[in-house]
This record gives structure tokens, sequence and C-alpha cells, in this order.
């Protein structure tokens, strides 16, 4: 790649990895009611007395209505849904072999790179930006990034549902100053490791995946790419999505009195709490982009939850939001945290025109949240 450097950063191309299996709604709920009926079993004293509370049923109709998910892809079907352990089971790796994680995302990548008529040796850096790593270190991204043969560098980052929108504004940057031509930003998803599978009211979110984003300076991109607009973050501790996990407690994730060390949150205040946050920080982006919002062709949310998606677009577009303007993969992927825009983007994006603009948006725990408004080129 020889062309001269623009410093303006496009999207070149996306790829994505899913796992063969998935569980169904009726299947998880099946196994988790299997669960519930030996837990209530095993403690049918205590309940009895008073001193312990009977698990109630979860059901299709439930997990619906809560989130608009029908199905996820996943890593481990059979263990998440034997009663016994209720828990992905992935057979440890050697230290000479291909980290799960790393395999993952290396596919997504090298998708993302053949649609974009790239090769390995073209690519500058990569990032691994995805909520939970495997590890801590060495870095997935540097293992990523031998596993594609690029000679440059790689570092991870972690803002849990945005990892994606902060990578790609992160990528965007070193284009703008120079630092590299071409980016990879790489989203490997386990999120069903994270899960607690036993607790009813969120033992549906989660689903596994991987995504690849390559961003580009302009000068080097195919023909076909998005012009990256302009991106904007925003921060705000809270407490309502949290997970505990880490070094420094070694207990094990089913162990009593850790199911913080899990993923946990208070549903209802996350709701009330981030709609208005992100659907004012679109609106915001838009004006400083002199965009308006409601022409925005399409919006790729954050695949967490079907309502709030519903009012944030409609926050933003000032109308309902169709299928077609606001494209939904939760019901078939569930949750996959930072990876759900993008594999919004990715599965729906061919039908645009030259010239129409669209948002990349993702929000979650920290509060975290991020936008990338787009343009398509050619």
């Amino acid at each position: 790649m020889t062309a001269t450097l623009t410093g303006r950063p496009v999207i070149s191309a996306t790829g994505l990895f899913t796992p063969a299996e998935s569980i169904t709604n009726a299947e998880l709920v099946a196994s988790f009611n299997a669960f519930a009926d030996r837990h209530n079993a095993a403690h049918a004293e205590a309940i009895a007395a008073g001193e312990a509370e009977a698990l109630p049923y979860s059901s299709v109709e439930f997990i619906e209505k809560a989130s608009g998910i029908k199905a996820r892809h996943v890593m481990s079907k059979a263990a998440i849904l034997d009663p016994e352990t209720m828990c992905p089971r992935l057979p440890e790796r050697a230290n000479d072999e291909l980290s799960v994680m790393a395999e993952i995302g290396v596919a997504a990548a090298r998708q993302a790179l053949e649609r974009a008529g790239r090769k390995p040796e073209d690519v500058d850096a990569v990032l691994c930006a995805a909520s939970n790593m495997q590890r801590a270190y060495p870095a997935m991204a540097i293992e990523i990034q031998q596993a594609l043969g690029i000679d440059g560098f790689g570092f991870d980052m972690n803002v849990a549902c945005s990892s994606a929108t902060f990578g790609i504004q992160t990528a965007a940057d070193y284009v703008r100053a120079g630092n590299a031509r071409s980016v990879l930003v790489v989203s490997p998803e386990i999120t069903s490791g994270h899960l607690n599978w036993r607790d009813r009211d969120s033992h549906f979110i989660f689903g596994d995946v991987a995504t690849a984003v390559l961003v580009e300076d302009a000068a080097i991109a195919p023909a076909e790419h998005w012009e990256i607009l302009g991106t904007r973050l925003k921060t705000v501790f809270s407490n309502n999505i949290r997970n505990n996990f880490g070094f420094l407690n070694r207990a094990h994730p089913e162990s009593t009195g850790s199911a913080d060390k899990l993923f946990v949150q208070e549903g209802r205040k996350v709701f009330k709490e981030v709609v208005p946050m992100v659907a004012q920080m679109i609106l915001d982006e838009a004006t400083r982009l002199g965009l308006d919002p409601a022409a925005t062709r399409r919006l790729w949310l954050h695949q967490a939850n079907a309502g709030m998606n519903r009012l944030i677009a409609h926050k933003v577009l000032g109308h309902e939001a169709s299928e077609d303007e606001s494209p939904t993969v939760l019901d078939t992927y569930g949750n996959t945290s930072s990876a759900g825009s993008i594999i919004a983007f990715h599965k729906h994006n061919d039908d645009l025109a030259a010239g129409d603009t669209g948002l990349i948006c993702s929000f979650g725990a920290g509060y975290s949240a991020g936008t990338v408004f787009v343009r398509k080129v050619a």
C-alpha cells in the first residue's frame, strides 16, 4: 500500500464468527426448570420452614417479554443445558496452543481481511476490544496478531458492552494521527462464561460470537467503504451492571456467596438511566456533525434489550423505527456484549446506497456508551 495517506478513517470491512451451536428459549427453560426442581427438592425442609425461598420457574413467554431474545449461540451447549452444571465447559488448552478466544477472533478477522482484499502484512495494529478477557497477559490482541502474521503491535481494551465502539474510535484516532494505516478491531465475546445460568432473571441474556472491524485510511480503502463521520464516547460510573470476578478473588463462580463474581445487574435502573443518556448523546453528536438525526438511514444499535432499542430509536428518529431502520439480531444471537451492534452492521448494510448515513451505537456497563456515525461511499 503506497498511496498518499489522507488521515481520514473509514471502515473498509467487517467479519463475523458465529458458533455452530445454538440454544433456543424452550431448551433453556427446560434445563433451568429442571435445575429449579432439583434445588427446591434438596432444600424442601428449609423452604417449608420459611428459611429459604423456592426457585421460581422460567418460561419462554417471560424471556421474550423481558428481552426479545429467542435463541443464542454458544461455544459449549451440552454443559450449559445440563442441570447439574449449567455452566459452559471449555477444555483448557496448553500454552503452545491457540487459545479459544484468539481462535474465534482470528476467524472473524480473516473474514474482514478477505472482504477488504487485504493481507495480514497490510495491517499495522490489532486491538482486542471485548468485555471479558480469557487471561490477563500476554494480551489476547498480541496472540491474535501472531496467529494472523501481522507485523505491528496489539493491545487489549475492555469497556464492557462498548468495547468495540471504543476500539473503533481508538483505531480511527491512530489513522487520523498518521500512526497507522490499517487497524483491526477484534471483539471475541464468550459471554456465556460470565453469565449465571442459574439466575432466573438473567439466565437467558448472553450468547457467544466474535466480530472484527477493519479501520483504514481512506486512501487505501476498497472502493466500497464507510466514511467515519465522527465518533463520540461517554462513561458514567454505575454499580447497576457489575462483575466482580478477578485475580484478587479466587472463589469459583459456582461456590456459595460468589454470585457477584458473575454478571449481575439492576435491570430496571439500567433501563431508566441508560435510555435517555444514550438518546441525548446521539442527538448531541448528530448536531455537532451537522446531521439531521431523523434522516439517519439506519441505526445499528447495541443488541441488549428490544425495549431499550425501540425507545432510543424513537427518540432519535422521532417515530417508531421499522425493522429496516433499526434491524435486530438480538432475537437469534442474544446479547453478545460489544459485538452486538457490529453484528447488526455486518448483516444489515449491503442494501444501503452511496451517500446514506448510519449510526453504530453501543451502551452498557460502566456506564459506557459509544457512537460512530458513518456514510456509505460507492
